[in-house]
């Protein structure tokens, strides 16, 4: 894995809160340890970091005399509500106290709150790189979660690895490291599969969800964050968190612990956004022929539709399956879905998603 030994500038890091707490406590500990090695490669090694990070509604509900994760809406939103504060005020303490090691140097953090809808609209989505790429040039650590305060299940992410992922693509990262409490993906004798090339349906049966009633997810969305990175050019990389200096070494060689996803697309920023970006309001069901055509970069023409499921609107992002179920692309579309499920099958002038807001995901 030579061609992975380059220089990653761009990095994000997705901490979560099986790490950063410890029966729904703060581990301080964990905090400095994270905040150090960061510090270390921003401050010596010039690199621009993000770190995407779970903990806030643990250690809110903590705060609050909750047991576990709170189950109801509301509770949720009101635990986040003060954790978001206390997970900050840690990470400030934290990079206060690491940046001292490096001599007469500041380095702040600062708070980004993100919803599905911050990637769904593109303005917002502009407006969100933007502000991460301000807060590079300024040196300062952007500390991303998932705005729970507000969210509601239509706009939620559900976990904090597919919003790295997300962000990662975003910001053109090189590098996606994923922490947690565990040393990667493991087969079925319980070893851990140092590298892989494919995502496939094997891979993804060795995922199992997470037990844990402070967390959210499990091997299953990591490997879920995993093929939106590795889809977009971005090698991704889980490993066990509580590793000394498992960041500063895996910056060096992502290949030293864990599990490695090999990068596989280039897509473009656009096209990113399209893939992965936002989130898709309804599904076009195409026949054979149409699915040849998609793979072979052409536009989905309304002949080649046999079903149409959810009221999605002209502009909006919709996910494109063959008749098995088994999804193809995403795109555009060009019509609304009322209108589309009237005309299906038929002859129509307009391409129903062209072939330039296409982007094949199963190309072979």
């Amino acid at each position: 894995m030579n061609e992975l030994r380059q220089s990653y500038n761009r990095i994000v890091i997705k901490v979560g809160s099986s790490i950063l707490c410890q029966a729904d406590k703060s581990n301080l500990c964990h905090f400095y340890n994270l905040a150090f090695q960061v510090a270390k490669a921003v401050v010596e090694q010039k690199k621009n970091i993000i770190i995407v990070s779970s903990g806030a509604i643990a250690l809110g509900s903590h705060a609050l005399g909750i047991k576990g994760r709170p189950k109801e809406v509301s509770m949720l939103q009101a635990s986040a509500a003060v954790g978001q504060k206390l997970l900050m005020d840690n990470y400030s303490l934290a990079f206060r106290q690491a940046v001292r090691q490096f001599g007469d140097y500041a380095l702040h953090c600062g708070q980004i709150l993100l919803t599905w809808d911050d990637f769904t609209h593109r303005k917002r989505y502009l407006n969100a790189k933007n502000t991460l790429l301000t807060l590079f040039k300024l040196g300062v650590i952007p500390i991303i979660n998932e705005n729970d305060t507000i969210a509601t299940e239509e706009i939620r992410f559900g976990d904090n690895d597919r919003l790295s992922a997300l962000v990662a693509t975003m910001v053109n990262a090189e590098l996606l490291i994923i922490l947690s409490d565990v040393e990667g993906l493991c087969d079925k004798q319980k070893k851990v599969i140092r590298v892989i090339a494919d995502i496939t349906s094997q891979i993804r049966r060795l995922a199992s969800p997470t037990d844990k009633v402070s967390c959210v997810g499990g091997m299953v969305t990591k490997i879920e964050a995993a093929k939106i990175a590795v889809e977009s050019g971005i090698p991704c990389v889980i490993a066990d968190g509580r590793q000394p200096q498992i960041i500063n070494s895996l910056i060096d060689d992502p290949t030293s612990y864990g599990t490695l996803f090999v990068p596989k697309n280039s897509l473009t920023e656009r096209q990113r956004w399209i893939a992965f970006g936002a989130k898709t309001k309804g599904s076009i069901v195409i026949d054979d022929g149409a699915v040849e055509a998609i793979k072979g970069k052409k536009s989905l023409l309304c002949v080649g539709v046999v079903a149409v499921k959810g009221n999605f609107e002209a502009g909006e992002i919709v996910s494109i399956e063959a008749k098995d179920g088994s999804e193809i692309a995403r795109g555009k579309a060009g019509i609304s879905g009322r209108q589309l499920d009237k005309i299906k099958g038929s002859r129509f002038e307009k391409e129903i998603v062209h072939r330039d807001n296409i982007v094949v995901l199963n190309p072979r």
